[in-house]
């Protein structure tokens, strides 16, 4: 990182850390202002959003259309707003890109997993990046653990390795003078893992939820011998087994990160764990159901639109995402402005849609597995949607598990439901199957068609 951009990262910072002390009134000004100064950048420098927002320029943000990670890659030439950018080039780019160089010496570039059934391509130009790091940095703020000019920490981030992915970019870009970082890859064997973060001894370790209670129970087993003053959890879900495996191997608890490629950091925990903050001065995060319709304080959504209020290369206005969230009916105590978040539930993907007994299809919901699973005293479980029913996965549960006891408890749990009759097979696995990116997550739905 240019020693300008590391100004500006820490300068982020000391402003964010500010906003912390604003009012309601004073921040919902910010977001007014902000919005405004969006579209407006939008409609002049981008081809698509004077057609996609035909009509509407002075309508408020709730009013205007939705948009789509299709509509997105399909549009990508005409919203992009440099117009020397095209999808084909940057795709044909980005395939051989170092994770530490910039596209074309300007851009970050990252592309999405594609686990949803389609690929996302993103692009951050020096400013934007700077705000990004940033806002992964608040949150490690918010956790007690600030590195500064005076004061260089060491920092492990176990996650993907991958080049294209953002949490692969964003460690590179950590590599600074004020920062110690090793990046491993939450892919590799976890001895050899291990053996690098004993090595390293980090004070600040973030990780994917699931390596995170990995590494406490090999921390509790007396393999990992590390104390760090923070751990980070971050883009799956943090499940009450992990955050209490995590308590008693470092006498901390986790801080729980929200986070995804298009808009970067959208909330985290800050010392009081009574929810998540939003980011609410840099992405304004509406809150719907299925038909885009919100949804009031205490109700899960069926989705998310974001509004990345510093986007400019890629103008990201209510851009549609399919995660879970559930926004808190209480305000936090530790004073700052932004609302919270009680419960991520993960993604609508991971919703199953079983035969239900009454025919056609049933919604079965992740939570029906965590209140089944999360009390057997496994170190990881994992449900996956076959053809031929389910397959759940039992990693190192406690001896006293009956095997045929847990099957008989999900079909139950199933049928209480009103899922039709349904095959279930549930063994005990050495490991739950992980991404190309290292992550494991809980519910394995069908791939989409």
């Amino acid at each position: 990182m240019r020693p300008l951009d590391l100004a500006k990262v820490l300068w982020r910072r000391w402003r964010f850390a500010q906003r912390d002390r604003w009012g309601k009134v004073r921040l919902e000004a910010h977001k007014t202002e902000q919005l405004r100064r969006l579209r407006e950048h939008s409609y002049a420098r981008s081809p698509f959003y004077p057609k996609f927002h035909q009509g509407l320029e002075d309508r408020p943000l709730e009013e205007l259309p939705v948009l789509t990670k299709r509509e997105l890659m399909a549009s990508f030439d005409e919203l992009v707003t440099d117009r020397s950018l095209s999808r084909e080039l940057v795709e044909a780019s980005v395939a051989n890109l170092p994770v530490d160089e910039l596209l074309f010496d300007r851009y970050q570039v990252a592309l999405t997993s594609g686990s949803t059934g389609l690929r996302g391509l993103f692009l951050w130009d020096r400013d934007e990046w700077c705000t990004v790091l940033a806002s992964y940095a608040r949150a490690n703020d918010w956790a007690g653990v600030r590195a500064g000019l005076t004061r260089k920490i060491r920092m492990a981030v176990v996650s993907s390795r991958t080049p294209w992915h953002q949490s692969a970019r964003v460690a590179a870009s950590l590599e600074t003078p004020i920062v110690d970082a090793i990046r491993l890859d939450a892919t590799a064997p976890l001895a050899e893992t291990v053996a690098r973060l004993n090595r390293h001894q980090p004070q600040l370790l973030v990780a994917y939820a699931s390596m995170a209670g990995l590494l406490a129970q090999e921390q509790l087993a007396c393999r990992l011998r590390i104390s760090p003053e923070a751990i980070m959890c971050a883009s799956e879900v943090l499940t009450e087994d992990s955050r209490r495996r995590i308590a008693a191997a470092w006498g901390k608890r986790p801080f729980n990160v929200y986070a995804a490629t298009e808009p970067a950091g959208i909330a985290s925990e800050c010392e009081q764990h009574r929810g998540l903050h939003l980011y609410e001065d840099l992405v304004i995060t509406e809150v719907v159901d299925e038909k885009y319709r919100p949804v009031p304080p205490g109700v899960v959504g069926a989705k998310i639109l974001v509004t990345v209020l510093f986007s400019r290369t890629q103008p990201l206005i209510r851009y549609e995402m399919s995660d879970r969230v559930c926004l808190a009916q209480e305000r936090c105590p530790c004073g700052r402005p932004f609302a919270l978040l009680s419960a991520i539930e993960g993604r609508a993907e991971d919703v199953l849609h079983l035969p239900a007994r009454g025919g056609g299809t049933i919604a079965v919901h992740p939570n029906l597995f965590h209140n089944t699973l999360e009390g057997i005293g496994a170190s990881e479980w994992q449900v996956e949607q076959t053809h031929e029913g389910l397959a759940v996965r039992v990693v190192d549960p406690i001896a006293a598990v009956d095997i045929q006891a847990l099957r008989r408890a999900v079909l139950d749990a199933l049928d209480a439901h009103g899922v039709a009759p349904v095959g279930v097979r549930v063994d005990r696995a050495q490991a739950v199957s992980r991404t190309q990116i290292g992550k494991a997550p809980l519910i394995r739905a069908l791939a989409p068609p």
